[in-house]
Formats: C-alpha cells, structure tokens, sequence
C-alpha cells in the first residue's frame, strides 16, 4: 500500500493526491467511495446531535436524560463516520486514520462544549453577569418609591391636621366644635359595605352520548364513560347558576 506524501494539516495538497489515487486504476483502492459517504454520515450525526443538545438544554423541550440517551445513541455513528473519513484522507493508512480520528472528535467536543458554555452565560446566566446595573436600579427605585410614598403620608397627615384645627378636634367618630356660644359634641357614624362574591359551584350534566352524569370541570371537560369532548353549551350550562325557585 502507498504512503501519503503529505500530512493531514495540508488540505490542498492531501486532497489533491486522494482525487489522484482514486483515479489511479494500477492503485488497489478507491478511497473516495469511503471518504465520502464517512463524511457525510459524520456530518449527519454531528448536526442531529448539535440540535438535541439545543432542545435539550437550552429550549427545555426535551428531558434531560432523553437528551443523553440520543446523544449516546449517535455519538458512536458520528465516530464511525469521522474514522471511514480519515481512514479515505490517510489512504488506507489505519494508525494514521486512528490519529485523525481522535483529533477531529477531540476538537468537535471541546468546541461543542466552548459554545454551550459561553452560550449559557449570555442568554441564562447573563443575570449573573450584568446583574449589577439592574440590582442598582431596583434598590433607586425602590428608594424612590419609599421616600415618595413617606412624602404624600406626611402631606396627607397634614391636610387632615389643618382640616381639624380649622373646625375643632376630631377624636375618632367624635368632633368636637368650638364656637363663640359654647361647645357643641356632633357624633359621626361611617358605615362601610363590603360586597362578598360567593363562586358559583360547577352543576353535574348529562352526556349526550353515553348519558352518564358527571361534572365537566372535575373530569377535564370530557366523559368518564365514553371519553367524549363536553359540548360547549353542556359547559356553559354546568357553570351557569342554578335558577331560582319560585
């Protein structure tokens, strides 16, 4: 079997000579018919990975040890894809292949995880890191908030002080008014109304299928019986108040 005249760093001139090997029909081999389908299923699984990894950790929309299992699952399959890469690129050279091999998955991981951890920081943790700026201005504002509060107190108290001494003393439901004639005690009664709403409870219906009698809100709007969807107006009805007897 050849050897490669060249390392794998130098791209041109290696691709060059595997095109050239692969054309050769004295050469045994044609290393493009696994260089390339290698590349591809690698790509494949890198991109069905990258996009896991996204759903997994950072759009939640799949649970974190499903997200592992796929990963694990495809992981190998990537691998795969990378050494029948390599084992084309190095011309049939398995220790060379072995070595690329190694290297390629090596930078992928470490570059995976660079980007998931600097993109974690920016959207997730970037609370921690500008969290400064905005913990100040929460505290002004409230600060702000606070003193403005205290100042209508006080103006509110001192309206209610000079209404008092412009009229007499007021002691609770009691005002007493001084005048030239004499004092005079007037009693004040405030009488407040608090309106309590009482929630309507849900009435029990009649499915219209099975017949079966059940409350639409406790079964999840759908018959225990048959499984039936409730009908909108059977759920207008058991929510409804209960009509009055005469």
């Amino acid at each position: 079997m050849p050897q490669s005249e060249y390392r794998a760093r130098q791209v041109g001139a290696k691709t060059n000579e595997v095109v050239n090997y692969h054309k050769d029909d004295s050469l045994p081999g044609k290393p493009l018919y696994i260089l390339i389908p290698g590349g591809l299923v690698a790509l494949a699984s890198l991109g069905v990975i990258i996009l896991i990894a996204y759903m997994t950790w950072f759009e939640g929309r799949l649970a974190q040890n499903v997200g592992l299992v796929l990963i694990g699952i495809l992981f190998p399959f990537y691998v795969g894809g990378v050494f029948l890469f390599s084992y084309g690129y190095e011309l049939y050279n398995i220790p060379c292949a072995i070595r690329l091999t190694a290297i390629i998955v090596f930078l992928t991981v470490a570059s995976v995880v660079i980007v998931a951890v600097l993109a974690a920081l920016l959207t997730g943790g970037g609370e921690g890191l500008f969290g400064g700026s905005s913990s100040k201005s929460s505290k002004s504002s409230s600060r702000s908030s606070s003193s403005s509060s205290s100042h209508a107190r006080s103006i509110s108290s001192s309206s209610s002080s000079s209404s008092n001494s412009s009229g007499g003393s007021g002691l609770g439901n009691v005002i007493f008014l001084g005048g030239s004639g004499g004092t005079r005690t007037v009693t004040r009664e405030v009488v407040k109304e608090k309106t309590v709403e009482v929630p309507v409870a849900p009435r029990s219906i009649d499915c219209p299928f099975c017949h079966r009698s059940y409350v639409p809100a406790e079964q999840n709007y759908a018959c225990p019986a048959c499984g039936a969807a409730t009908p909108k107006e059977l759920i207008d009805e058991s929510q409804a108040p209960k009509p009055k007897n005469p």
